[in-house]
């Protein structure tokens, strides 16, 4: 491999001449070799929309000049578009402020940008640090770019396959509004009610998720960005983080703004934690919703079996024939994963000393995904599972017609103890709720055909 020699404040080190880093990223490429878990590329493109409108906001402040900042608005373009990525090699294992991811950043986009320049045949040369990261510190574009990757993300990967799973069930619970089935509770037989009432609760819980991820998402609208070292802005003229926030609104559409506590925005990740929490509970109604499918589909023969789903793969290497719920194995297994990721970040989110945390990219590494894997794992939930639940009709009647809990319907009219004793008497004898009724005594034959009416008992009228 061909090797050129590049210099920092440590000496000279060979860097391999087909990558666009220097110095910095080399160090830290040899001095963590660690797992496998790279800085998210997410991370980069949001490093890459702040070097931009520092550019523009430095050259407004007569402190770049018009040449440097249209190169370094170009390298961060490309970087954007994603024609850069091989240049961007580093572990999450580094350093705990994020300043090797930082400084690729700011080598890969003074490289290029010098690249340019030199094409255009201009006479001036961009520098990673003097340039490229003017008025800036990695403690505050570090958590920057944390907002914006995390926010971009939200917004662009979760919320749609979110909204689009949470619709597939609504129109799932109009067809079936009707299907009368039993319901259960601790996992036995309970009243009635009907399969798009049941199907309700699980859209609400989506929505209500929804509305959850997007109340809390708006805490890291806030950006760090202007605060520098420790919070104090050193280096950076008092109006840069404020017109950076607004350069970005206009790059991104998002509507970030300059947090008014720069020492908050350094050392707390509060906001973080918060918003990943929000991402915990829809975990959780997605682990009850993929269980509660995989329970109605379970069978086909030997299981509930109220729905059927689509039959993806076959299941099993040894038995012929086997379909499993795959999809809600996967996403079941997101929902782990996720809570697993939550409790990472929150963890990290208590550490760090004084001015900083020092366990940034641990946080985010976290919590893109956390968000991809959500928004991925709901898309196929959707498409290949959800969309093509089906009632199985004699199945859910059956059921209804052998359950015990239909007696709950004479309490009302012989009292708890004697309705309590003809569902005993009919679970002993295995009769059913009508013989065992009319054996006791308790009530006629016309009262029981009179009194219990499944359809009586779901109150219709209950639709979400």
């Amino acid at each position: 491999m061909d090797y050129r020699i590049e210099k920092d404040t440590l000496g000279e080190i060979q860097v391999p001449a087909s990558s666009y880093w220097g110095a910095q990223t080399q160090r830290s490429k040899e001095n963590f070799p660690i797992g496998i878990e790279k800085m998210p590329i997410e991370m980069t493109y949001a490093f890459a929309e702040l070097k931009k409108a520092a550019a523009m906001v430095n050259y407004d402040l007569g402190k770049l000049s018009l040449h440097k900042r249209d190169a370094i608005c170009k390298a961060c373009n490309e970087i954007i578009d994603g024609h850069l990525d091989a240049h961007f090699p580093l572990v999450v294992w580094q350093t705990g402020s994020g300043t090797q991811s930082n400084m690729n950043v700011n080598e890969v986009v003074a490289f290029r940008a010098n690249q340019l320049l030199k094409e255009q045949s201009i006479d001036e040369k961009v520098h990673p640090n003097d340039d490229v990261n003017m008025s800036q510190s990695s403690n505050d574009t570090f958590p920057t770019a944390m907002h914006i990757a995390g926010y971009k993300a939200l917004c662009q990967d979760l919320m749609q396959n979110l909204k689009t799973l949470t619709e597939t069930l609504y129109e799932k619970e109009e067809a079936f509004k009707e299907i009368i089935k039993i319901g259960r509770t601790h996992l036995q037989d309970a009243t009635p009610l009907t399969l798009g009432q049941e199907i309700s609760g699980w859209r609400a819980m989506l929505q209500k998720s929804r509305s959850m991820i997007q109340e809390a998402s708006k805490h890291i609208l806030s950006l760090a960005i202007g605060g520098t070292a420790v919070g104090t802005g050193i280096n950076a003229h008092p109006e840069f983080g404020e017109r950076v926030a607004k350069q970005l609104v206009l790059q991104t559409g998002f509507p970030f703004y300059s947090s008014d506590n720069k020492f908050h925005a350094l050392t707390s990740h509060d906001d973080m934690v918060h918003v990943h929490g929000a991402l915990k509970a829809l975990a959780a109604d997605l682990m009850k919703i993929a269980n509660d499918i995989r329970w109605l589909a379970s069978g086909p023969r030997s299981g509930i079996g109220e729905i059927t789903i689509p039959a993806n793969e076959p299941g099993s290497s040894i038995m012929p024939g086997k379909v499993n719920p795959t999809q809600s194995e996967a996403l079941t297994m997101i929902a782990a994963q996720v809570m697993g990721n939550d409790a990472t970040i929150g963890f990290a989110a208590s550490q760090g000393n004084f001015e900083l945390n020092v366990f940034k990219p641990v946080i985010i590494y976290n919590f893109l995904q956390s968000v991809r894997l959500l928004g991925d794992g709901m898309k196929a939930f959707n498409d290949k599972c959800a969309v093509g639940i089906e009632p199985n009709t004699d199945v859910i009647e059956g059921h209804v017609e052998r359950s015990l809990m239909l007696v709950t319907a004479l309490n009302p009219h012989i009292g708890y103890e004697k309705a309590a004793k003809i569902a005993k008497l009919a679970f002993e004898k295995e009769l059913t709720l009508k013989e065992a009724a009319i054996e006791t005594g308790f009530l006629t034959a016309e009262q029981y055909e009179e009194w219990i009416k499944p359809i009586d008992m779901v109150n219709l009228d209950r639709q979400f």
